[in-house]
């Protein structure tokens, strides 16, 4: 299995065995961390539509996992909007399993379109299941189609949702290309597109991979893309939405100035 830090050499012992403690540190954590969204959800979501407050005690949960792990470094850059937004459409470029756990300390609250497989998990899954988190099964057209219209009911509640339009993490550093449906949804519903960017968090976890590696995070908030200026309402609008946001991702990725000034 390649577990490197860079990739290209086996793994070590020390590596093994400071990944391994931090697995068993970040478990203990999640399971004492249950209970607390569970309280959350009981008191709050029979009148909180948006499930804001489920969701953002498990989030909260996601500064804590970094907070525990010393390998990581993350700092966030660009115009984090605040108070009590408007729902949006998510989307980032995915380079590692650690970009839920990285974005996931942005401050505004989203639900998560994230494979099913992962709700089947004891404890991480019940509180993805709580805070409103979408599961989907990417080979089924009927599960694309449900997860679909669940994102779709969120934001008519008044929540956000996130998506990662390569539909898959990627072995290499290039971006793998982007699907439409994070971008016929945001047609759909006339919500903007918010991109973010991510970078360096190829080492942190790696794909085929449970070794944690050191790495030097970025999440880079880019500037939010209205869908009012996109004529039509159908595929071409989709299209036109995702090659605009996968390029400014891109820039933003590699050369953040290109992005600032886009």
């Amino acid at each position: 299995m390649d577990g490197g830090v860079n990739g290209t050499e086996r793994p070590g012992l020390g590596l093994r065995l400071g990944s391994g403690l931090i697995w068993a540190v970040w478990l203990v954590f999640v399971a004492l961390w249950t209970p607390v969204v569970g309280l959350v959800y009981i008191f709050t979501a029979w009148w909180d539509r948006r499930r804001f407050w489920a969701g953002s005690t498990f989030r909260l949960g996601a500064k804590i996992l970094i907070a525990l792990n010393p390998w990581w470094t993350c700092r966030t850059e660009g115009s984090l909007p605040g108070g009590d937004l408007e729902p949006f459409v998510g989307i980032s470029n995915h380079e590692s399993l650690a970009d839920i756990i990285i974005i996931g300390t942005l401050p505004f609250e989203m639900k998560w379109m994230s494979k099913a497989s992962i709700f089947r998990i004891p404890f991480l899954g019940w509180m993805m299941r709580m805070a409103g988190d979408i599961p989907v099964d990417r080979g089924e057209v009927h599960s694309r189609a449900n997860a679909f219209e669940k994102t779709v009911k969120w934001i008519e509640r008044g929540a956000s949702v996130m998506i990662f339009p390569e539909g898959t993490r990627s072995r290499t550093s290039e971006m793998l290309p982007f699907r439409n449906g994070a971008f016929r949804l945001a047609v759909q519903t006339r919500r903007p597109i918010q991109p973010i960017a991510v970078s360096g968090a190829r080492d942190a976890i790696r794909k085929g991979s449970m070794l944690f590696g050191r790495a030097d995070v970025v999440v880079r908030v880019l500037e939010p893309i209205p869908v009012d200026g996109v004529e039509g309402t159908g595929t071409l609008a989709a299209t036109e939405l995702r090659d605009l946001a996968r390029a400014r991702i891109e820039a933003a990725r590699d050369r953040p100035e290109i992005a600032e000034a886009s």
